[in-house]
């Protein structure tokens, strides 16, 4: 690979692709406005970003949701906020799971390491919302941030920890050592030491893990070459993980599934026999 900069290069690769954009938080919008249960800009952190909306299933509290899912967006860590893909949560919601979405603060503002640390925050402050098995789900590079909470040196409270029955990285970014080659390095100001502690795939996980690596099969190649990685690195540690490559999915629908209720990609997460 000599072109990294296409190699990443989603817009560039899909038709139609910038329209997503739009169509995200005007759709993540019309679901806010629909009278979902919700509380929204709960702060888990002191920097404007850190803030999380916490959707409840219908006609259900807190307390009789079956657990919590907490879904991570993507956007290379210097774009985008939750705002854009409430939405998503309709599908754990059906199921009678409780959803919380967290924006985090972007590059150049925070490095990712301090990412990784904000996502800690808001994994254990939703953790204190909603009692019961806890579920993690990120698209991009929210797969990354989701997949990270999952190896050794993972700052999440044991307690926390005990709680997640099942992770599911979407499309995720695993190995970052070669986007300090892009384009996207001039925000992001990846060191070498860097990216390689933030590589999952470089990464020991936690003993018990579980996770499935999700990737559209009409993808960027870098990117289903970054869920194959991960896949092949845990397997080889003994990591409880699949590889799901669903066909016809691209980079900017991939994460359709989440909105309905059957769907493969919700059950999976939701850690159902299907």
């Amino acid at each position: 690979m000599t072109d990294w900069d296409d190699a990443y290069d989603n817009v560039g690769h899909v038709p139609g692709a910038l329209a997503y954009f739009d169509a995200w938080p005007a759709r993540a919008q019309v679901f806010r406005d629909s009278g979902v249960k919700a509380e929204l800009n709960l702060a888990y952190g002191i920097s404007e970003r850190e803030k999380i909306d916490l959707f409840f299933p219908e006609n259900e509290g807190g307390s009789k949701a079956k657990g919590l899912v907490i879904f991570v967006h993507g956007g290379y860590w210097l774009r985008l906020d939750r705002s854009f893909f409430s939405d998503l949560a309709r599908g754990p919601l059906d199921n009678g799971w409780a959803v919380a979405m967290p924006s985090y603060t972007l590059a150049p503002d925070a490095r990712i390491s301090e990412i990784t640390r904000q996502i800690v925050r808001s994994i254990e402050f939703a953790a204190t919302k909603i009692s019961g098995p806890i579920c993690l789900a990120g698209h991009s590079a929210g797969g990354h941030l989701v997949s990270r909470m999952l190896c050794q040196d993972s700052a999440l409270s044991a307690e926390t920890q005990a709680r997640i029955q099942n992770t599911m990285s979407i499309s995720g970014v695993h190995d970052l050592r070669n986007l300090r080659k892009t384009k996207l390095n001039q925000t992001l100001q990846l060191t070498e030491t860097e990216a390689r502690a933030e590589s999952t795939c470089l990464c020991q996980s936690l003993a018990g893990a579980k996770i499935t690596c999700w990737v559209g099969g009409d993808e960027r190649p870098e990117f289903i070459h970054q869920s194959r990685s991960l896949h092949q690195a845990w397997k080889e540690h003994g990591t409880n993980i699949s590889l799901e490559i669903e066909a016809g999915k691209h980079h900017f629908n991939v994460c359709d599934g989440l909105k309905e209720r059957n769907s493969r990609m919700t059950q999976m997460l939701l850690n159902y026999k299907i």
